[in-house]
């Protein structure tokens, strides 16, 4: 029988020397692994475990639970949030009324880039979407995510290192390992019909599809935001507030120096 993950989380009641030391033992009685270990938000610590029997796992909770010195907070099999919680020792942060929508800050962005590579790494169709005002670091995560990742990047449309707006792609790009990027400014306002014809074409391949500035792409499509699987918001600071009247406005793009090469 092969081990098993599980992800333990508890918070500290009473913190007196030698409280992890008397967990561990315990888990070594219980012949359970420990993975990794790191204190998460809120005071809490949390751990990877590696078990080949379930039953100790129920045996583990149920002695736990009568400990006055921690509080079990979770103990299940783990999630992706759960094992970035403990590599990087902090939750990601999703909205409270839309649960596809998840939000980072720019000192997150390593959080950010382990959370997006682990979505690439999964096969099949993917619809992310991703906004953020602009040199927030948008476009550089999804590129720093698909090398963590191991997957090659192509720009649909895109200001990066120029203005691309791609109209057909070659042999050998058409990949399910490809993760392909669209910028709903620059397709709305630069592109033409053959440009749309190949991202319907990129949007049937089983693939990561990874789209900036989606409510844009929204309003020159057939699409809608219920088809995207993942949301991503991405600030310089909690506070900041994305919005969309330097895309949408070129007076207050020319008054602030904002060009389509800055989006």
């Amino acid at each position: 029988m092969e081990k098993t993950e599980w992800y333990l989380e508890y918070e500290i009641q009473i913190n007196r020397p030698g409280l992890l030391g008397d967990i561990s033992s315990l888990l070594g009685m219980l012949s359970i692994n420990i993975i990794t270990i790191n204190g998460v938000e809120n005071g809490r610590r949390g751990m990877l475990l590696l078990s080949k029997y379930d039953e100790n796992i129920t045996r583990l909770k149920s002695i736990l639970q009568t400990m006055d010195t921690i509080k079990v907070t979770k103990i299940r099999k783990p999630k992706l949030r759960d094992k970035l919680a403990v590599r990087h020792g902090k939750y990601i942060h999703r909205d409270a009324d839309d649960r596809k929508t998840i939000r980072f800050v720019r000192d997150e962005l390593g959080l950010l880039v382990d959370f997006m590579a682990e979505l690439y790494k999964k096969e099949g169709h993917k619809l992310i979407g991703i906004r953020g005002m602009p040199r927030v670091g948008k476009t550089e995560s999804v590129v720093a995510a698909s090398v963590c990742a191991n997957k090659r990047w192509l720009f649909v449309s895109s200001t990066l290192l120029k203005q691309t707006v791609r109209s057909q792609l070659i042999e050998g790009e058409y990949s399910t390992n490809n993760i392909y990027i669209i910028d709903g400014v620059v397709s709305k306002r630069r592109a033409n019909e053959k440009h749309w014809q190949l991202i319907r074409e990129i949007m049937q391949l089983p693939s990561i599809k990874v789209v900036e500035h989606p409510d844009i792409f929204v309003q020159a499509t057939e699409y809608n935001m219920a088809d995207f699987d993942y949301i991503i918001e991405l600030r310089s600071h909690e506070d900041e507030e994305i919005t969309y009247e330097p895309v949408e406005d070129s007076s207050f793009s020319q008054q602030n120096g904002f060009s389509m090469f800055d989006f």
